[in-house]
């Protein structure tokens, strides 16, 4: 080609290879939702006002901003979930932009120019009129796609763990065309009896077969559920597949590394995939929400169980000589050393050994056994929360020995401290209170804080600040 001669720009750019999917109804539920929440604002303030202030308009704005950056994220638009988990997050969400809204307006000091009775009425109808437009919308795209979508005959390569994960969640997924036929194995060597007990559709043949099995059953995709060290192979099924007219998709066994928090992203116009990264990086926005919700949750709690704390404090002083709160170092995030408050439950003691409270323990007093059973004495943590030391919902903060004497023997264990310690968490509500004297226990316990960590979102963090209060119920504390 003459060097003079210069592809045009649109030609010449690399493509992109992480592109965004979003279906048709992603974008007409989204103008809706828009729509909904103008439309319901304009119609409250001109009702009250019989007239449209340019503030309002404003506000209609700065809402509608917040919408689409905070429902995207929190999974307002997918499809794949049920009627009440949808409404939940819907609810969440909208919850996040009026919380933001909130915060704009104590800022600019404009919130005495809007009206309480409009904001309050636009909040709870917007919500309502969202609600019934997703129902809408999903039972409209739902009955469309029973008309005229055509199912779509896949196959799946390989026969793993992957494999049949993969087949569930296509197969189970109603908004999904793909419809898997069965699986192809990837290797030569015998299938184990115990592996075929496990696959919930038939093993149709080898690969060698794979050519021969698209034509006979029509199929237009194939998935490859292959681990990435089987690079050679998946390599050389797309090079075999090239003129086969098949969508080939490649699902990267990556999940069974200890991942924390893994995301894809591109960057350069290359692909990286993350498999481990603190979420407090990975995205910011969601962490400014996270605390903005901490912190006004915990003001609000301590005015609001101030009487009870301080009766709790009257009654440590008469219980022994020594003093109201109890500051004991522990590892927070990143592994900084943070001074955790509690109520002092314990008679003052000598030793610098740091020993967990067991059943019938006599270094903890009456009133502290009943504030520890209740788990009041975690309440002065609420200061933790307005400091930005600890959070309401994370991992439990450990003693700095327990963590030097665990970080040895379990697994992962440090990842823990890549987020805020929390009051309360995921292994809390799920029965993981109390002593933890085997190991068994604290590996099931950081099992469910790095559980949290991997699907961490308000919509989690509200689910288990509701479902907090029925935990203390827990025979395992002492």
């Amino acid at each position: 080609m003459d060097a003079s001669v210069r592809l045009p720009d649109t030609l010449s750019r690399k493509r992109r290879l992480l592109n965004n999917h979003e279906s048709l109804i992603f974008w007409i539920q989204r103008f809706a939702d828009s729509l909904i929440i103008c439309g319901c604002l304009f119609a409250f303030t001109f009702i009250k006002l019989g007239n449209l202030p340019s503030h309002y308009r404003l506000l209609a704005v700065i809402a509608v901003l917040c919408v689409w950056i905070i429902y995207r994220r929190e999974g307002v638009y997918r499809q794949s979930v049920g009627f009440m988990k949808s409404s939940f997050r819907l609810l969440v969400a909208w919850f996040q932009v009026l919380l933001v809204l909130g915060l704009v307006g104590f800022l600019t000091k404009s919130s005495e120019s809007f009206s309480r009775e409009v904001l309050f009425e636009w909040a709870v109808v917007g919500y309502a009129l969202q609600l019934l437009s997703h129902t809408l919308l999903g039972l409209i795209y739902k009955r469309y796609i029973e008309l005229f979508s055509h199912e779509i005959p896949a196959l799946v390569v390989g026969t793993g763990a992957l494999a049949n994960n993969l087949i569930q969640n296509l197969n189970s997924n109603q908004w999904l065309a793909d419809r898997v036929v069965g699986l192809v194995q990837a290797d030569d060597y015998p299938v184990a009896e115990s592996e075929k007990n496990e696959m919930s559709l038939p093993l149709l043949g080898g690969v060698q077969s794979l050519r021969q099995l698209i034509k006979e059953r029509n199929v237009r995709r194939v998935y490859i559920a292959l681990a990435v060290s089987e690079s050679e192979q998946i390599e050389a099924l797309h090079i075999d597949l090239l003129d086969m007219n098949v969508d080939v998709i490649w699902v990267p066994d990556i999940f069974g590394l200890s991942l924390l928090n893994h995301s894809i992203r591109e960057v350069a116009g290359m692909p990286l995939i993350s498999l481990n990264e603190s979420p407090l990086t990975s995205s910011p926005s969601s962490i400014v929400l996270k605390n903005l919700m901490d912190k006004a949750l915990a003001f609000l709690a301590i005015i609001a169980l101030s009487p009870l704390m301080l009766v709790v404090a009257i009654l440590i002083k008469k219980s022994s000589p020594g003093p109201i709160f109890f500051k004991q170092d522990r590892h927070g995030w990143d592994g900084k050393i943070i001074k955790v408050w509690k109520f002092r439950s314990m008679k003052m003691h000598e030793g610098a050994e740091v020993k967990q409270a067991t059943k019938g323990d006599s270094r903890v007093t009456k009133v502290g056994a009943f504030i520890r059973r209740t788990s009041i004495d975690e309440l002065p943590q609420f200061f933790n929360v307005l400091q930005g030391t600890m959070s309401l919902v994370g991992p439990r903060p450990h003693a700095v020995a327990h963590n030097n004497y665990y970080s040895g023997k379990v697994n992962a264990y440090l990842l823990r401290h890549r987020i805020k310690p929390g009051i309360t968490g995921l292994a809390q509500i799920s029965g993981c209170r109390g002593e933890t004297e085997t190991l068994d226990k604290m590996e099931k316990r950081v099992e469910f804080d790095l559980a949290y960590i991997n699907n961490w979102s308000l919509t989690l963090d509200i689910k288990i600040l509701i479902k907090t209060p029925i935990s203390l119920f827990s025979k395992d504390i002492y």
